[in-house]
């Protein structure tokens, strides 16, 4: 690892000795990968904790990452439920629905420090991070959690740095965003929709895919793909069955945006 990627990552240990014991939110991508590995690093096992959110918003894939990751490298790790859709702001979805998010998983893993685990409870904000719209942080912020890599001035290029240099499983994983993030802004989170959006990607995922999303749109699916992945949608046999898999999930049609991927697209559409 270059010597400043290496004395960033001290930095992050070195603000993580500084707490009694912590309790990662560990999602199942690079950033707060990096994050329980230098806590481990920093605390040990017994001072350090993994916590994972049971609920319909998070991929199965998601969660065997971070449950994969946990094992990895050796740290303490709990699945736990949140109840997000139980809120009916986070229902609403009115574009400030990552507060509610944040809020609950927050305040449930909060629960489980006073009920005897104690400790101060960490997430994995980075640089890259503060010049996009994120309630979720205002949430961080409320609830008094920290941010170490950001703390540390950590950016995206140096995590996966740090990723690949403790051959973290993770290192090379795309960035992701929960699965409400598929749904327009305006349009309520439900579990049903959740479930088809999540059932959509896993069918892009299994012929191979690896960077999309699926935007779901009430009886429309559409699908944002890397140019790798339009480049191999254009394969007519490919693409009939693609379309075929998810309109038998329940989608009346299926459509390929031109524009390709883009992180946050739906932030740019607000309901009428």
């Amino acid at each position: 690892m270059p010597l400043n990627e290496a004395s960033r990552a001290e930095r992050v240990v070195k603000l993580l000795e500084e707490f009694d014991r912590v309790v990662i939110a560990l999602s199942g991508g690079v950033d707060s990968a990096v994050l329980a590995a230098l806590a481990l690093r920093a605390l040990g096992p017994d001072r350090s904790l993994a916590i994972t959110a049971l609920s319909p918003a998070v991929p199965a894939w998601d969660r065997r990452d971070a449950a994969q990751i946990a094992a990895q490298i050796g740290i303490r790790h709990r699945m736990i439920e949140t109840a997000e859709l139980a809120d009916e702001n986070y229902r609403a979805n009115r574009g400030d629905r990552c507060f509610f998010c944040r809020n609950v998983l927050f305040s449930t893993i909060k629960a489980i420090l006073d009920d005897g685990e104690p400790g101060t409870i960490v997430y994995g904000a980075i640089l890259d991070d503060l010049g996009d719209d994120r309630p979720g942080m205002r949430a961080a912020e409320e609830h008094g959690v920290r941010a170490p890599l950001l703390e540390a001035g950590l950016s995206k290029l140096d995590v996966r740095a740090i990723a690949r240099r403790l051959s973290l499983a993770v290192s090379d994983k795309p960035a992701a965003a929960c699965l409400s993030s598929r749904i327009p802004i305006g349009t309520t989170v439900t579990a049903e929709r959740l479930d088809e959006v999540e059932r959509a990607e896993q069918i892009l995922h299994l012929h191979g895919f690896s960077q999309f999303r699926v935007r779901h749109f009430g009886a429309l699916a559409r699908l944002e793909l890397d140019p790798d992945g339009l480049d191999r949608l254009r394969s007519d046999r490919l693409r009939r069955r693609v379309m075929d898999e998810i309109r038998a999930i329940g989608f009346e049609s299926v459509e390929v945006d031109p524009a390709g991927y883009r992180s946050g697209s739906l932030n740019l559409i607000r309901p009428s």
